[in-house]
């Protein structure tokens, strides 16, 4: 059989008969798609999501493109990752949208899959259930929000909330003002206007070749955005004739690629994770120190917020991925196959900057290198996070004495309390805020600077966690730091008063407490317990990896060749 639809409509009679019944119960006859490759429509769409609001009308164009190519286009829904409204964590479900999308691709007449993201986590979880489960794919994302604008400036989504929020704690902003920047901050459908997770996770998504060229930057609500969508959808029909499958495009060289696009980006640290878990899906390891390794000679490029100054339109209009790509040619795999149908040279072979206030040169760079960088020492063994290009330089190196709160509402209750005994010197310590500890890894480890630092003029201090933060934010902020506290790791150790000592550029971070005593404080420790004993978040405690592994479950991670395979269901009776 030609198409593995097939076997659903055109196999054993009477499974045939029942399975063309229920498309003619649709308005579809047997004359409309035999022969022809279906189409999934893999549709994040929620009113829960405003990130994703337009992603139906990108559907209609999809489905324009699949049926111009002549292919049947049946759309399903999934879980809707929104950033604002899941708690504790849109991050939390992640695994469970990749679940949920490789499930219905495995029980259904699906030939090829359009994956319909663009909020944080719709990208990655729609990636890993494609490279899971291997049939023909292609992705396509809704775009950045418009820009909205408050007293003539800008408003940079994230990025601008944690600014301005420092301004109102501080004293510095009334109330009338705070609303009016609120009504100039959800100006329109579309994910953050900023280098955030979202931005970061679709242009990525372009490097590694599961995107068609050009499109990750389009803005929402601009006409191409539908044109590209347009094209997709004729896209993947081709795909699915051709036989091209994420397996050919998802390669060791494609995340190398991947990770240096994410370098010159200066794109969220959310993003390290993210690719560790789809590269995993496809039994590719990507260690940490793979990330510091590429980090150290991959220039940083790109003015946008929070490293910058710009925007997304501004990006888009200065030439998008491809333009940095282009930029770091010399450095990347340029062979590798897309679902063009071409490599990535072949991509961008035309491909330049129409900007260099937005996407610098790589002989005049922003940053020479280092735009992330991995830690390790006693603090964190298995390594931690911090996004440099974001950072104080003058906190970059650092000792200070650790003020520690045990769990997120420990923090909340305490940060601006003004007998608070911090300093700008002081190294403020979350606890417990990690995959297993909430559960999941939510974004806490942007810890807001102390009211009372605000109003003495202190904008930043070195923050340190086992979670993750939006990649919108900005600051010193250590992150991802492994083993979990509440794995026991040595940040569950830490005490008020510990010396820590933070070098980026010597790669460490060490808790300066003598061995003995942290021996005699790992003898007392308990390890918290969790109020979840059932349902999802029980299974998410019980599997998730931790961060340096890309927290997907163990169980979804093949451990060998065999496991690579994509066991297809027996088509028989419902």
């Amino acid at each position: 059989m030609k198409y593995r639809s097939a076997q659903w409509f055109g196999g054993r009679e009477e499974l045939a008969f029942q399975n063309r019944s229920a498309l003619r119960a649709m308005g579809l006859n047997p004359d409309d798609y035999l022969g022809k490759p279906v189409i999934g429509l893999a549709n994040s769409w929620s009113e829960l999501n405003n990130c994703n609001g337009n992603l139906r009308d990108v559907a209609d164009a999809v489905k324009r493109g699949v049926l111009l190519e002549g292919g049947l286009p049946l759309e399903f829904p999934t879980i809707s990752l929104g950033e604002e409204f899941m708690k504790p964590s849109a991050m939390l479900y992640r695994n469970l949208m990749a679940m949920d999308v490789e499930e219905t691709l495995r029980a259904n007449p699906i030939d090829g899959v359009v994956l319909l993201c663009n909020c944080d986590k719709t990208t990655p979880a729609q990636l890993m259930a494609a490279a899971s489960a291997d049939l023909p794919a292609i992705q396509i994302n809704g775009g950045p929000r418009a820009i909205g604008h408050w007293r003539g400036n800008s408003v940079g989504s994230g990025t601008d909330l944690w600014k301005y929020s420092d301004d109102r704690r501080a004293g510095r902003l009334s109330l009338e003002e705070w609303h009016e920047i609120e009504a100039s901050y959800g100006c329109g459908v579309g994910a953050c206007n900023t280098m955030g997770t979202a931005s970061t996770m679709t242009s990525l998504s372009e490097a590694l070749g599961m995107m068609l060229p050009g499109t990750a930057s389009i803005p929402a609500t601009d006409a191409r955005r539908l044109q590209a969508a347009t094209a997709t959808g004729r896209r993947i029909v081709q795909l699915v004739r051709e036989d091209l499958r994420p397996s050919r495009i998802l390669t060791p060289k494609a995340f190398d690629n991947a990770i240096r696009t994410l370098l010159a980006l200066g794109g969220s640290t959310n993003a390290i994770v993210h690719l560790i878990a789809m590269a995993g899906r496809r039994g590719i390891r990507l260690p940490l120190e793979r990330f510091d390794e590429l980090s150290k000679s991959t220039p940083f490029l790109v003015n946008l917020m929070p490293s910058g100054s710009h925007l997304m339109d501004a990006f888009d209009s200065a030439g998008g991925v491809s333009a940095v790509l282009a930029e770091i040619r010399s450095l990347l795999h340029l062979d590798e196959m897309t679902v063009s149908g071409r490599t990535l040279g072949e991509n961008i072979a035309r491909s330049r900057s129409f900007d260099r206030k937005v996407i610098v040169s790589a002989e005049q760079p922003l940053l020479s290198g280092g735009s992330l960088a991995v830690l390790k020492g006693n603090l964190a063994p298995n390594g931690a996070i911090i996004k440099a290009s974001a950072a104080s330089p003058h906190l970059l190196k650092h000792v200070g004495p650790a003020l520690v709160f045990r769990d997120y509402e420990d923090m909340l209750n305490r940060i601006d309390a003004p007998d608070l005994p911090v300093t700008g010197d002081s190294v403020l310590v979350l606890q417990n805020a990690g995959p297993k500890g909430v559960p999941g890894f939510p974004e806490w480890g942007s810890i807001p600077v102390p009211s009372k630092l605000l109003q003495a003029g202190i904008a930043d201090l070195v923050r340190i966690s086992d979670s993750r933060m939006s990649g919108t934010a900005f600051g010193t902020v250590v992150l991802h730091v492994t083993p979990e506290a509440a794995m026991g790791g040595n940040l569950a150790l830490v005490q008020d008063g510990d010396l820590i000592q933070l070098d980026v550029a010597g790669r460490s971070l060490e808790l300066l407490v003598d061995a003995t005593e942290l021996e005699r404080r790992r003898a007392a420790w308990k390890a918290p317990t969790s109020r979840h004993l059932r349902g999802y978040p029980k299974l998410y405690i019980d599997h998730v990896l931790q961060a340096d592994e890309g927290c997907d479950f163990d169980f979804l991670r093949p451990e060998s060749e065999a496991a690579l395979e994509f066991i297809h269901p027996l088509v028989g009776r419902s």
